[in-house]
């Protein structure tokens, strides 16, 4: 009899564990795979909206078109986790699982930061990209400040891209002298993994005349004055707010008592949870990795292998490496490709490689790869 696998949201890592269970177990389990949403979007793909080079309906895949043996899509709002008995709820009904794999990755929280509902934006979401996208070309002079709210947050290197690309757009606008562009965070580097990998970033921003502030952490915005209040008590002023908001688990995991100091442990070798049969894996997850797509990605790879030596009793699998890698926008058509490997030595490495047109192109590549790979191959 077919075991049942539930997966619980469908990026990165919920695709990818789908499309791994699906070619290698097919005849052994059926998985059903379960998100709100009706298609999925790449976070680097909200970039292109935000600078209006794409629509949202360009972007969109939707999961309707997922065909895969052995498994069946429901879009449906998850309502409940019981990890004990692997019972999960939602609008529609309910299901039960002989295994459960928990990937809805990280909510945000605009609210966490006063001032930032009101008088801030982000492009950390489809449609918050949509509306930065139609108020930047009233953006013509001022102070531009892009602030990461609180750590830990997804794709380590996506506000540094986004400094690149509106140095761009406000450069070919005509503009750019009469802004400035900031980048703070509570960080002390840009991507704190490895120098290799901060060195050239930190480079690229004393190039294009953007400001890094480390150890600086936006915790309120005083709207009457436009001024960003920061940890320390120092006050910068702004013309234009873009933050990253703090992220939380969703409230669904938060309720289940998956959630310990606000993520959910795992054991890093194999991702489990401390519930037999549960595993957690992407955002969602406290592993030592970055909260990036490559690692979920990853991470799929190693819950695949251990559910897979599980139904066969070969043994534990290889352990999880937190290996992967990503790309980061440098502007001018340039990309950069970051190398990194958080659990396989005694410290995590990174270095970056780039930025060329050659990585413009093979992140093009990465995407369509994807595509195929998760919705047609």
């Amino acid at each position: 009899m077919k075991k049942n696998v539930l997966i619980l949201g469908a990026g990165f890592a919920g695709l990818e564990l789908t499309t791994r269970l699906s070619a290698s177990l097919a005849d052994e389990v059926h998985v059903t795979l379960i998100d709100q949403n009706d298609s999925f979007v790449f976070g680097f793909s909200k970039l292109d909206i935000m600078l209006g080079r794409r629509s949202s309906d360009e972007v969109r895949l939707y999961y309707k078109d997922i065909a895969k043996d052995a498994v069946d899509f429901h879009q449906e709002r998850i309502t409940s986790i019981d990890p004990v008995e692997r019972r999960v709820g939602t609008e529609q009904g309910s299901y039960e699982a002989d295994m459960l794999a928990v990937a809805l990755g990280a909510d945000y929280d605009p609210a966490a930061t006063p001032g930032f509902v009101e008088d801030g934006f982000e492009y950390y979401s489809v449609a918050g990209a949509e509306r930065l996208r139609d108020t930047l070309p009233t953006f013509d002079s001022g102070a531009l400040l892009i602030a990461v709210l609180g750590e830990p947050y997804k794709c380590p290197p996506a506000p540094f891209e986004g400094a690149f690309l509106l140095h761009d757009y406000l450069t070919v606008r005509g503009v750019r002298q009469e802004t400035s562009i900031r980048v703070s965070g509570p960080m002390e580097a840009p991507v704190p993994i490895a120098k290799e990998v901060s060195q050239p970033i930190l480079q690229g921003m004393i190039e294009r005349g953007i400001e890094f502030m480390p150890r600086s952490r936006v915790i309120g915005l005083d709207t009457k004055v436009r001024v960003a209040e920061l940890e320390g008590g120092e006050r910068v002023p702004y013309d234009l707010f873009i933050g990253v908001p703090i992220h939380r688990v969703p409230a669904v995991v938060e309720a289940s008592g998956l959630a310990v100091d606000g993520w959910v442990p795992v054991d890093k070798r194999n991702l489990m949870t401390r519930f037999p049969n549960v595993y957690a894996l992407g955002d969602v997850a406290s592993a030592p990795v970055a909260k990036a797509g490559v690692f979920a990605e990853s991470a799929a790879r190693a819950v695949a292998e251990d559910i897979a030596a599980r139904l066969h009793g070969t043994g534990p699998s290889a352990p999880f490496d937190g290996a992967g890698n990503c790309y980061i926008e440098f502007g001018g058509q340039l990309v950069g490709k970051v190398e990194a490997n958080f659990l396989s030595g005694p410290k995590p490495t990174g270095r970056l490689l780039g930025p060329s047109r050659e990585f413009a192109r093979e992140k093009e590549l990465f995407t369509s790869s994807r595509r195929e790979r998760w919705f047609t191959g």
